[in-house]
């Protein structure tokens, strides 16, 4: 089923906005809160859009920033996941280091999104080893790794 124009717009509306607003809700916050930012409800809010589309969307929406810059992937990896799970998917949002980074002064960091044990945004490079992966939808009872002392740089 092809979704309406309303909801295009709407959805596209959404994005714009939660793009804008992407830097200055994560700042420096640690990996606990900047992942409570992704969640959206069990509720899909756009299960008409097909995934091509939301990640096409997304990309679009981020290809000019203005903050954020160097963080490329966690910027489209967030709204990727948000508005997968806002359509009904089911999406995980991964996370690794950088292995030739671990010697150096500075670690790098990299987020993709998979679907459905299929890399569908911002695949790694063979030299990246997965840390998290944080699930769209966690069942309460689920306790998680306390990741408030983890943060992006």
């Amino acid at each position: 089923m092809r979704a309406s124009i309303l909801t295009r717009l709407r959805f596209r509306l959404a994005l714009w906005w939660d793009a804008r607003l992407l830097p200055l809700r994560v700042g420096r916050r640690p990996l606990g809160a900047v992942l409570a930012l992704a969640q959206r409800s069990a509720d899909p809010t756009y299960h008409e859009l097909p995934l091509p589309y939301i990640l096409k969307r997304v990309r679009r929406t981020l290809r000019r920033p203005l903050l954020m810059r160097d963080r490329r992937c966690l910027r489209e990896g967030l709204l990727a996941f948000r508005f997968m799970a806002a359509a009904g998917y089911e999406p995980e949002l991964h996370f690794g280091i950088e292995r030739t980074s671990l010697s150096g002064p500075e670690l790098r960091a990299h987020c993709w999104v998979v679907n459905d044990g299929k890399t569908v945004l911002n695949p790694p490079e063979a030299t990246v080893v997965p840390i998290l992966i944080h699930p769209a939808f966690t069942r309460p009872d689920c306790h998680t790794a306390q990741l408030d002392g983890l943060s992006f740089s």
